[in-house]
Parts: structure tokens; C-alpha cells; sequence
């Protein structure tokens, strides 16, 4: 049953959409503050598409993650109160939250820079350097690096595949689709 592959076309038809830079810089921005889905949706079908804008479009993600950050950084600084029921005891991010409240207390401005590889939402850590009042000159260069090079490392290899990869995961999209959607039936009945 071929239900990924439309949706997979349509992806790659926006990616080349003109104002696709603009949603892109959008969504790294929110995504480090507020928003649960990673650029890297984007990024990847965008650097694939378009090669030789594949720089310029990690160095966008890297700039808009970074100022989301910021305003993530302001919200843990100066809004505590507000999210508090989503972070506190009982929230859906408190899990996250502790983990990333103890990645700053073992590694400090290192956790940082670890967040942009890591599994835990980017905006965790952001709001969580606010609340901790971390050094803010710190917090943006790790940042800065830690989201610059998981975005550039991103666009390369796609740039590097460029479309003929484009059109070998055309083929084999159907099946790498059910097999992730099995995956994750099978981790939440497992759970």
C-alpha cells in the first residue's frame, strides 16, 4: 500500500516552494522555544532538493534556532510561573526537564551544546538555562555550535546525496515508512 510515497512528493515539491526558507526559519525558531517538531524535516528534503543552497539553509536553521533559543531562554528566565504546569510535577515535560536540570548541574554550559544532538527537546534546555540563570554569552555561542553543527552536518549529507538520493529513497519510502510506523506501534505496546 503505497501511503507514504504521495506524501513524500509532496514534501519535496515544498521544499522547492520559493518562500520554503522563510517556514524553515520559522520552525527552527519556534522549535527551540515552544514548538515539539525538529528543523531538521525542513532542513533535510530542502538541502536534498536544492544542493548548492544547502549552506545557506544550515546557516539559516543555525541563526533563527539560536534567536528561538533566546526567546526559550527568556520564558525559563522571566515566565516561569507559566509553564511550570508543563515542566512541574505531573507535567509532560517533567521527565526532560529533571534530565536536563541535571545535564546543567554535571556538565554546565556543556549541556548546552550536547541538547543539539541530543533526544531531548532542544526548548528543554533553552528554558531550563532561564530558569537556571545560566551565563547568557555562554549560552548563545554553545548553542550557536552545538545547533551549527548538528545543522550543517545535516544539510552535507543531504547536499552530498543531492537528487540521486532523492530518488532512491523515492523507491524505497512505502517500506521505510511502515517499518518506522511498526516501530513505533511496537514501542508504545511495549511501553
Amino acid at each position: 500500500m503505497r501511503l507514504f510515497s504521495p506524501l513524500y512528493d509532496r514534501v519535496m515539491r515544498w521544499s522547492r516552494h520559493r518562500h520554503a526558507p522563510w517556514y524553515l526559519a520559522g520552525l527552527s525558531f519556534a522549535e527551540s522555544s515552544f514548538f515539539p517538531i525538529p528543523p531538521d524535516v525542513m532542513l533535510a528534503p530542502m538541502s536534498m532538493a536544492q544542493p548548492a543552497r544547502a549552506w545557506r539553509f544550515a546557516a539559516l536553521t543555525t541563526a533563527a534556532s539560536v534567536l528561538g533559543g533566546l526567546l526559550g531562554y527568556l520564558i525559563g528566565q522571566f515566565a516561569y510561573e507559566l509553564i511550570a504546569p508543563f515542566v512541574g510535577q505531573g507535567g509532560h515535560y517533567h521527565e526532560a526537564f529533571s534530565r536536563a536540570e541535571a545535564w546543567f548541574d554535571r556538565w554546565g554550559v556543556w549541556a548546552v551544546f550536547l541538547a543539539g544532538f541530543s533526544p531531548i527537546p532542544y526548548k528543554v534546555f533553552t528554558i531550563t538555562a532561564g530558569v537556571l540563570s545560566m551565563a547568557l554569552l555562554p549560552f548563545v555561542l554553545a548553542s550557536a555550535v552545538g545547533r551549527g553543527t548538528r545543522f550543517f552536518l545535516v544539510a552535507a549529507l543531504m547536499a552530498w546525496g543531492g537528487p540521486p538520493m532523492e530518488q532512491r529513497l523515492r523507491q524505497w519510502v512505502d517500506a521505510l515508512g511502515w517499518l518506522v510506523l511498526g516501530l513505533v506501534v511496537l514501542v508504545l505496546v511495549l511501553r
